[in-house]
């Protein structure tokens, strides 16, 4: 007589622990991974507050700071210490401004500043490992956007370029060899556009692009030197792409993404973050393929360096504030100080009205006081 099947389908089936000589349970070991199987779920990592403020840091401080440096020079200097070189009281200033940015990072500094020397070093380190990596994202990020933003749109780039190499940029290519084109050479001169491509005439980091300039228009004066200066379209789409999020620069009414100066709580362009952008833009048109410091093709931080000491420069602040309100219009709007002027027939403007004559006509049936 046969027995009938066991419910799982197999004639007395013996535990698979038994049939292979394990009939011990096996505690404390996990049980194996199937292939097949999604697998438990992991936990995100959050990454150290201090690397979120070093992104910050780059992109609207210093970009090239050796984190680790500034904060030994600014412990060092002390309140009634005279600041002499130029370097110096850049270094003071950009230091007052980390402290400002980080919450407790002075009183952790101070504490450690007694012997804890690894605290120091690891606070540099996270700091600097935040403003590197928020440096090579955009890197990243702006090498294929740029292409979108060098020609009018709806326009084709002629000849076209890769989004993803970059070797035909630079001088080697029509479009972005005039972007880079230093103010006051002509790229439309045969000549000077050899030279540029061929390499024969070095460039050096404080002789600024075409770019810069409002319309790629160069002032044909000095006096002029200011019209349109870091003014320019393309700058202000790599700015909103970093800064305010990648759809913001089309101006998606459904985009939702949080940018990076809201995540920051920034509402407000600084010249540091300009400084930054057009060294992005400046590299992302460029043929170099690394983003290097000290790489002498491109400059990057002498061409930074130069981009700040002119706004940083005392006899320049009139200019330089003009610079930034009217950056602050183009990137936040919202909270520009320009003047919000109430059209007089808007709705708000005639309630109002409508309660002013109200008042006036209570006033007017209100009998007058009499004389003593």
């Amino acid at each position: 007589m046969s027995r009938a099947p066991s419910p799982s389908g197999k004639e007395n089936a013996a535990p698979a622990s038994t049939r292979y000589g394990t009939a011990k349970k096996q505690i404390g070991k996990k049980r194996p991974c199937n292939a097949l199987e999604l697998g438990p779920r992991k936990r995100p990592t959050l990454p150290d507050p201090l690397i979120h403020h070093g992104r910050h840091f780059g992109r609207s401080i210093f970009a090239f700071a050796n984190v680790h440096a500034l904060i030994l020079a600014g412990l060092a200097l002390k309140e009634n210490d005279i600041v002499e070189t130029k370097q110096e009281r850049r270094e003071a200033r950009v230091y007052k401004k980390l402290l400002k940015m980080v919450p407790g990072l002075e009183d952790r500094l101070l504490e450690a500043e007694g012997g804890d020397e690894d605290d120091i070093f690891e606070v540099a380190s996270l700091l600097q490992k935040g403003a590197s990596s928020a440096r090579s994202d955009d890197t990243k990020s702006l090498k294929g956007a740029i292409l979108d933003w060098i020609v009018p749109q709806g326009q084709a780039l002629q000849p076209s370029l890769a989004r993803n190499v970059k070797i035909d940029r630079g001088f080697n290519h029509e479009r972005t060899g005039e972007l880079l084109c230093p103010g006051g050479m002509d790229w439309s001169d045969p000549e000077v556009k050899q030279q540029l491509k061929n390499r024969e005439v070095a460039i050096p980091g404080n002789h600024w692009p075409l770019f810069v300039y409002q319309n790629e228009i160069y002032p044909d004066s000095d006096a002029k030197s200011w019209d349109g200066l870091f003014r320019s379209k393309i700058l202000v789409n790599a700015y909103k792409h970093v800064f305010t999020s990648p759809s913001s620069v089309e101006e998606d009414p459904k985009a939702t993404r949080s940018g990076n100066a809201r995540i920051h709580g920034m509402t407000s362009v600084t010249p540091a973050s300009i400084a930054y952008i057009a060294t992005q833009v400046r590299f992302a048109l460029s043929s170099a393929s690394v983003f290097c410091r000290t790489d002498k093709e491109t400059d990057s931080e002498t061409f930074y360096t130069s981009v700040l000491e002119l706004f940083e420069d005392p006899e320049e602040q009139g200019e330089v504030k003009d610079l930034i309100a009217w950056w602050n219009r183009q990137v936040f709007p919202s909270f520009s100080n320009t003047k919000k002027v109430i059209p007089s027939n808007s709705i708000l403007s005639r309630i109002k009205a409508r309660r002013a004559a109200i008042k006036a006509a209570a006033a007017a049936l209100e009998p007058e006081s009499e004389e003593n």
